[in-house]
């Protein structure tokens, strides 16, 4: 964004100390305040433009209705809502502060360009930089205007068939999402996770908390093929294999996705997981089944029959999300069984042998070290296919 100049501003009031006589000189320097204005507005026209792809208006009314509601006393009579409220309000603050601290900085710059003075040229043009970089990185958020980009995220890997080899690979991606939500300063919290007998994973569950986390791994959803040399084979053979990658978005409550109590059968049974000895001598396992498209979700990780079915309901509604976008259908009553994306194209492929080469199908992006990915490298895939999304 804006003109890059051949003089410095610096460069150009010596010229203009050295030769105030000169007319030239001081042409210079109102073309180069003229360009400051310029950038400037460069600058507004695009924040504008962001404001309203972003709907910030919309959130800063709903920002306020928070506030006013958070403020009652009353409102802790229903400490579910309360929280949910207070959460709401915490992450729409997050998101419209630098938005609305770039706004002001803008009409302040308006108010110093106006007075027209050499003497602040320096200041302007730091600050007018310093903004531009702001907005650039502000505007990366235009890439999660879907209705659940700024949720977190559920990450739930599951081995193909494949025995030992499958298993392995779902522990090497397992390996490869936790570097990645490391590197990025991302929270997750391990929901479910059942071991291979050899090694690797069988399935694994994770919830991925920080900013716009959903719209950030999406892109991961779908299966991943491998290429290799098996260690696991005697003859050192070519061997495929290939996991299930699900990347559902968090929702908590009811107001977010109601589902019908009557579509649901809820079974307990005796948990099998670790969490301690009251975990696997008590009932505590959930099990949830939505009847209409026939979608399971267990979970026995949490000590509390309770708290297991609360998260089997948070999964359950990412689930059915997930399933309404894949399938275009305009609510969860439109769902039809067995029609969403499970096991069909791979959305990635990961050769190791013959040669090195990470390429996914759906935007052509690729990576030559498979090492680098599989340590958590994965900035690439999931930028190309958010520039590739319609919203951007």
């Amino acid at each position: 964004m804006g003109v890059t100049l051949v003089l410095t501003y610096t460069t150009l009031l010596a010229n203009f100390s050295n030769y105030q006589s000169c007319s030239t000189s001081y042409y210079v320097i109102i073309i180069f305040m003229q360009d400051l204005q310029k950038r400037l507005t460069i600058l507004e026209s695009e924040l504008t433009t962001a404001w309203d792809k972003l709907y910030l208006n919309q959130k800063l009314r709903a920002l306020k209705t928070l506030e006013q509601e958070i403020a009652k006393p009353e409102l802790w009579h229903n400490p579910e809502d309360a929280k949910a409220k207070n959460l709401e309000f915490a992450r729409l603050s997050e998101e419209l502060g630098p938005w609305q601290l770039l706004k002001t900085q803008t009409d302040d710059l308006h108010e110093l360009l106006a007075l027209n003075s050499t003497d602040l040229g320096p200041e302007i043009t730091d600050q007018l930089t310093a903004m531009e970089n702001t907005y650039q990185t502000l505007k990366k958020a235009l890439r999660f205007t879907g209705p659940y980009d700024h949720k977190n995220a559920i990450l739930r890997i599951t081995a193909g068939v494949g025995g030992t080899e499958a298993m392995d690979w779902s522990g090497m991606l397992e390996r490869m999402y936790l570097r990645f939500a490391e590197q990025n300063h991302l929270k997750v919290t391990v929901l479910e996770r059942t071991t291979g007998e050899e090694a690797g994973i069988k399935t694994a569950v994770y919830e991925i908390t920080g900013a716009n986390v959903y719209g950030i791994l999406k892109s991961e959803h779908g299966v991943h093929r491998l290429v290799r040399l098996s260690p696991f084979n005697a003859n050192n053979l070519r061997q495929t294999s290939f996991a299930l990658v699900e990347v559902l978005p968090v929702i908590k409550t009811d107001t977010d996705l109601k589902i019908d109590e009557k579509d649901l059968r809820i079974d307990v049974y005796r948990s099998g997981g670790h969490g301690g000895q009251s975990v696997n001598t008590t009932d505590s396992a959930v099990r949830i089944t939505h009847l209409p498209t026939g979608t399971v979700v267990a979970i026995q990780n949490e000590r509390s029959q309770l708290q297991n079915r609360e998260k089997a309901m948070e999964i359950l509604r990412g689930k059915l999300v997930q399933m309404q976008l894949e399938q275009h259908a305009e609510s969860i009553d439109k769902l039809r069984a067995g029609e969403s994306a499970k096991w069909g194209q791979q959305i990635r492929n990961y050769v190791l042998q013959p040669y090195k080469l990470v390429k996914d199908t759906r935007t052509g992006y690729e990576e030559t070290d498979p090492d680098a990915v599989l340590n958590g490298k994965l900035t690439g895939f999931i930028d190309a296919y958010l520039d590739n999304q319609t919203f951007c």
